[in-house]
């Protein structure tokens, strides 16, 4: 697949928890809004939206090679340009990229646990193959509303434990903890300047952001082993990726029906079908920035 980076910004994915919280990008990987984040967390469902983890830079090290399967729109430039190297797209069940690289396929997915604010990013090899991926989470911590600029106010503090990393960047927000199996992880501390969002440019709000990296972790993928990173707001180890995989698999089959126009419009409406206080649902408005609101509740009903 040979990407129009211009018409393929446009393509958006989304991702939801139903809880008010989602993941969301572009097709190419390029985060376009100041809403677009692999974990946007609903902290008073389904409201009290933030901005926790914005993405994971991603390079591939194989025979010698580096690969940076990344992209990003900074001013005047596109850095990496990972998305040469995007294969295909898939969006059912989830959203589902293959990279190919060296002449290696590899594949990412991208799901959130039901009822949790939680997300799952797998990668794996496709073949025989045998490579190294390396992975630094890029942070944010606010209201999606806003836009993060360089401060000292952060934390750079990371906590570790087997398998799982964790940080509180700012008091009064919740800890965001990353389940992994990578073999090797560091700190690192370092602020990403000036992401361009032209969502937001055209719509004449803020458009430029800094994004803090707080660690770096590297995996072997291949034969067998597959590259695991969970971001949740609870402390979720690495090894549970595939039980949530199937509970959501069971459930999001739970709602199909014969007829396959009425079983996407089922899986659509459920996006929008959320918990508020307990055992109440609610109905949201729209994404990416419409919380639930009575009057569009009733034309849902």
């Amino acid at each position: 697949m040979i990407l129009d980076i211009d018409a393929s910004l446009r393509c958006e994915w989304l991702e939801t928890n139903g809880l008010g919280g989602f993941a969301s990008s572009t097709i190419p990987g390029v985060n376009t809004r100041r809403y677009h984040g692999l974990l946007v967390a609903a902290l008073h469902p389904p409201v009290g939206r933030y901005v926790l983890l914005s993405k994971l830079e991603e390079t591939v090290f194989l025979n010698g090679e580096r690969y940076e399967l990344s992209a990003n729109l900074y001013p005047g430039t596109t850095h990496p340009q990972g998305y040469k190297y995007l294969k295909s797209f898939e969006r059912d069940p989830w959203p589902t990229f293959i990279y190919e690289v060296g002449g290696v396929e590899i594949e990412k997915r991208v799901f959130m646990a039901y009822g949790e604010n939680t997300t799952v990013i797998e990668y794996s090899v496709r073949g025989g193959a045998q490579c190294t991926l390396e992975l630094c989470p890029l942070i944010a911590f606010r209201d999606y509303h806003s836009t993060t600029h360089a401060n000292d106010a952060l934390n750079p503090e990371v906590s570790e434990d087997p398998g799982t990393l964790s940080v509180e960047p700012y008091h009064g927000l919740p800890r965001l903890y990353l389940g992994h199996n990578a073999r090797w992880t560091a700190r690192a501390g370092n602020w990403y300047f000036n992401f361009e969002y032209p969502r937001e440019r055209e719509r004449g709000l803020d458009f430029q952001e800094d994004l803090f990296q707080p660690l770096i972790m590297q995996f072997e993928i291949g034969a067998g082993n597959n590259a695991t990173v969970i971001a949740s707001t609870e402390r979720r180890e690495a090894s549970v990726a595939g039980e949530l995989r199937q509970r959501e698999i069971d459930r999001r089959a739970s709602l199909r029906v014969p007829d396959p126009l009425i079983s996407e419009l089922t899986a659509a409406a459920d996006q929008f079908i959320v918990r508020r206080a307990g055992d109440l649902h609610t109905v949201i408005a729209g994404y990416h920035w419409f919380s639930d609101w009575g009057r569009d509740t009733m034309i849902a009903l």
